[in-house]
């Protein structure tokens, strides 16, 4: 600024000057907001799914696995349905000190993350739900109650699974996630754990950090599921709910050597008793040559058996139907033609898209692809590659000639999608912890998870913001050149890369979208 008096006009320009630097500072912190709400809502959804999972997966097979094995499998049940109580008792209170918070907040649903900024950032609903008075010193009555519910979840997996070996990992993990207090002496910036996660917290974070707390009582419940379900495989061989499993053609040609196989479903090599008559017998498994010397349907029928862990004799009847028929032009069609996608039910534009076609009877080196809006190139006999461009959805036709040689033809629609935009990462993950002085040795990636197809991604540069500091931008992927912004980061402060650019390869020449920001915590 100049020295001496000022004029009305100089002092309307410090002053416009003065609202563009807020201005900016204000648009940087509600991206972060929004990145912090992205993150949030990731988790709940995550959540979500594994809870489905649980319920309708995990637990009705733990249920069906009691009703047919009890003695394995009822004390099991029981345990689980112990832990799923206190989970689930855990889960809802949490849900209502979010929807208290976010009321207090006055946070409105549904609306974009600029409107509810103001929401999102208001740290006072985190400090009064739980401290008194907003009190740092005086923890609430919901402070206690969250604790008490976390400590009855931790203490039942303890008590319950502590002496199953098997089940150690869960304990452990119990022991972590739901402690309510840090190492004996240990404070972080000189607050205990209830003030470190909740005091002063922005409505955001506070609802992070009790949606963490939710979603670890539920991978809880799905590690314990997964390994009940997996500690008793040896228990199963008692083969007291199954069936005999024929493994054998529906149709065959005159003439051909065609075989059968027989076995029991999760079948063993080493069955005691295991008895086939009339099939030959090897590691576990009875052979046969069926009759092929007449045209029509055939029947392949016995009887198998096997000696139980309890000694008893059990009998176990198969039966497989098959035609036998007058070689490839006397196939029948029941479709027509065939057609399917090798890694997914629809097509990446801009991406070879590996496909696969036959039409039952004919020569596969024979058929043909054509496809609306995308190029064909043919790989191999009844194999193409399809890329399609502009649209929604692509025709695909596949043609040829059937045994008796007459024209065949049939559409397919397949839909056309973009491929998923990449994720930024660094140390695989989009959200970190770590130390300050561990931020400028760590290098930013970017990734498709999930994505089926070889794709690669090289970083050529990024934005890196820490509290209090204006963004820095920095070429290529290294952080290395961070390290004067990160030398007064505290534990407890968040820095965040933002507007990764990336390069891809393996996409075609396709321009990539915005690439999420990675969420640094400092520990």
């Amino acid at each position: 600024m100049a020295q001496g008096k000022q004029t009305p006009r100089q002092k309307m320009i410090n002053l416009m000057y003065l609202v563009f630097i807020a201005m900016l500072a204000m648009t940087i912190d509600q991206e972060i907001i929004r990145s912090y709400n992205d993150t949030n809502q990731t988790l709940t959804d995550t959540r979500i799914l594994v809870e489905k999972k649980n319920d309708d997966i995990f637990e009705k097979t733990l249920e069906a696995k009691a009703a047919n094995t009890p003695d394995t499998y009822t004390k099991p049940l029981q345990d689980y349905k112990g832990l799923k109580e206190r989970a689930n008792d855990l889960v809802a209170f949490i849900e209502g000190l979010k929807t208290t918070l976010k009321q207090e907040a006055e946070y409105v649903d549904g609306i974009d993350v600029g409107d509810n900024f103001a929401a999102l950032n208001n740290t006072e609903p985190s400090s009064k739900m739980f401290f008194n008075g907003a009190d740092e010193n005086n923890p609430s009555k919901s402070s206690a109650d969250l604790k008490a519910k976390m400590a009855s979840l931790q203490s039942y997996i303890s008590q319950t699974f502590g002496s199953n070996s098997d089940m150690a990992h869960v304990v452990n993990r119990a022991k972590t996630t739901l402690a309510t207090e840090f190492p004996k002496g240990q404070t972080i910036k000189n607050k205990n754990w209830i003030q470190y996660k909740f005091y002063g917290q922005p409505l955001i974070a506070a609802l992070s950090n009790l949606e963490v707390i939710q979603s670890e009582a539920r991978n809880l419940q799905s590690d314990a599921l997964m390994t009940m379900l997996q500690e008793k495989v040896d228990a199963d061989i008692k083969f007291d709910a199954y069936q005999a499993i024929v493994s054998a053609p529906t149709s065959v040609v005159l003439g051909e050597n065609v075989q059968a196989k027989v076995a029991i479903g999760n079948y063993s090599s080493n069955v005691p008793g295991l008895s086939m008559p009339g099939l030959t017998m090897s590691n576990g498994q009875g052979v046969a040559n069926l009759s092929t010397g007449a045209l029509g349907q055939k029947q392949f029928s016995g009887n198998i058996s096997f000696t139980d862990v309890n000694g008893k004799v059990i009998t176990l009847p198969y039966s497989h139907t098959y035609n036998v028929v007058a070689g490839s032009k006397e196939v029948a069609f029941e479709s027509g033609a065939l057609l399917s996608a090798d890694k997914m039910q629809v097509l990446y534009r801009g991406l070879p898209n590996p496909i696969s076609g036959s039409i039952l009877g004919a020569d596969n080196s024979q058929t043909s692809l054509s496809a609306s809006g995308a190029s064909v190139s043919k790989t191999g006999g009844g194999t193409w590659v399809v890329t399609p461009g502009g649209g929604a959805t692509s025709t695909l036709t596949i043609s040829g000639r059937g045994p008796k040689g007459e024209s065949i033809s049939k559409a397919f629609t397949f839909r056309i999608k973009n491929v998923p935009p990449p994720v930024g990462l660094i140390q695989g993950k989009s959200v970190v912890s770590m130390p300050a002085s561990s931020i400028p040795n760590q290098k930013v990636s970017a990734d498709m998870p999930d994505f089926d197809f070889p794709v690669s991604f090289t970083v050529n540069s990024f934005m890196f913001k820490v509290p209090g500091r204006a963004a820095m931008q920095v070429s290529g992927n290294s952080m290395s050149s961070v390290a004067a912004l990160t030398k007064n980061l505290r534990s407890g402060d968040i820095a965040y890369v933002f507007n990764i650019n990336a390069t891809a390869t393996g996409l075609g020449g396709q321009t990539l979208k915005q690439i999420p920001p990675v969420v640094i915590n400092v520990q």
